[in-house]
């Protein structure tokens, strides 16, 4: 992983200034980082998903990281293995979640209790797409396996949005948009609704020959339902065919993040000022022509003078630099961590 060992490391090796963890639905990523932004050790573990198992099942997930993190650091005593935590969660959509999940990291003794911070995953992408010499203002927007927006000030006023889906009045990230996708291609091979390609493209991608029968295996767990994301590169396939239904699907999630960009900048009273616009997340950094186009033209109707950038660096990055920023490390150390990250 392309680990820099401080001289001596070992068996009784000092802790590192910052533990950074960076956790999705799918995967977390932890990062041991030195004072002087030195990347000490890397670990991975699966998603972070404490609805589905539970808040202490969820951060042993966590834990693994930051095991696997730590061996490569070679801190093989046990922790504390930092001075702080920066922890950037998928699933801590509300300040109250967060402090749980603070609490539940403090408990863990990675670093001194009064050092853990806990923040939405949509703040790591956010930080790792400021420019450091930047003061901290700008907006993001994920799209991913679900969509979300959060922007920040240098003063540390916020916006962001609960993000939980149909409730909260969310719509798009892979997981909706592939089950759009579904739900018009299943009524037009029935008859319920007009034709689309989407009804033949999304059975074909799985060797299947009809949507019925494409439904029907989801249903029976034949195909697993977390291969659903696999269609939404075939929705945005079947956008550049010019399918009309297809091409719908994909315009609505451009203006979705165009309308969460755009009320985020209004909040911070960030709409007719420079501050930067950060896209992340699988759709959003795929390079999918249509959406890119759409997206530009909306935010530059809404907020022209903020700059558009796609954000491809990994979110820990962002956890680590979050972390550096609340230890007042030097310019100097963030080069050197944006430089480990490529």
């Amino acid at each position: 992983m392309g680990v820099s060992r401080p001289a001596g490391a070992g068996a009784g090796a000092a802790p590192a200034a910052v533990l950074a963890v960076d956790a999705g639905n799918s995967k977390t990523d932890a990062a041991l980082v030195a004072a002087d932004g030195r990347v000490l050790g890397r670990g991975r573990s699966g998603g972070f998903q404490p609805q589905r198992t539970g808040t202490d099942a969820a951060v042993d997930e966590l834990e693994r990281a930051v095991a696997g993190a730590a061996a490569e650091a070679g801190l093989s005593g046990g922790p504390p293995y930092a001075d702080r935590v920066s922890a950037c969660l998928a699933n801590a959509d509300f300040p109250v979640e967060e402090e749980r999940f603070a609490r539940a990291i403090a408990v863990r003794g990675w670093a001194a209790a009064d050092r853990v911070l806990v923040r939405n995953d949509t703040f790591a992408v956010l930080r790792a797409g400021l420019a450091d010499a930047d003061a901290p203002a700008g907006v993001a927007v994920v799209c991913g396996a679900g969509i979300n927006c959060a922007g920040m000030l240098p003063d540390g006023r916020t916006a962001r949005f609960p993000a939980i889906g149909r409730i909260s009045g969310d719509w798009g990230g892979g997981v909706h948009l592939a089950q759009e996708a579904l739900w018009w291609a299943a009524r037009a091979e029935d008859g319920r609704g007009g034709p689309t390609g989407l009804s033949r493209a999304l059975p074909r991608h799985f060797a299947l020959e009809s949507v019925a029968a494409l439904v029907e295996a989801l249903h029976l767990g034949e195909l697993p339902r977390q291969r659903i994301h696999e269609l939404v590169p075939v929705l945005f396939e079947t956008a550049e065919e010019g399918d009309p239904v297809a091409a719908a699907l994909v315009d609505r999630q451009a203006d979705e993040v165009v309308a969460m960009a755009a009320v985020a900048l209004d909040r911070l009273d960030l709409a007719g000022a420079r501050a930067p616009v950060l896209l992340g997340g699988g759709v959003l950094t795929a390079g999918h022509r249509r959406l890119d186009a759409r997206i530009a033209a909306g935010l530059a109707a809404r907020a022209p003078l903020a700059p558009v950038r796609v954000v491809e660096a990994p979110p820990v990055l962002g956890a680590a630099l979050l972390g550096l920023d609340a230890a007042g490390a030097p310019a100097a150390a963030t080069a050197e961590l944006r430089a480990h990250f490529g």
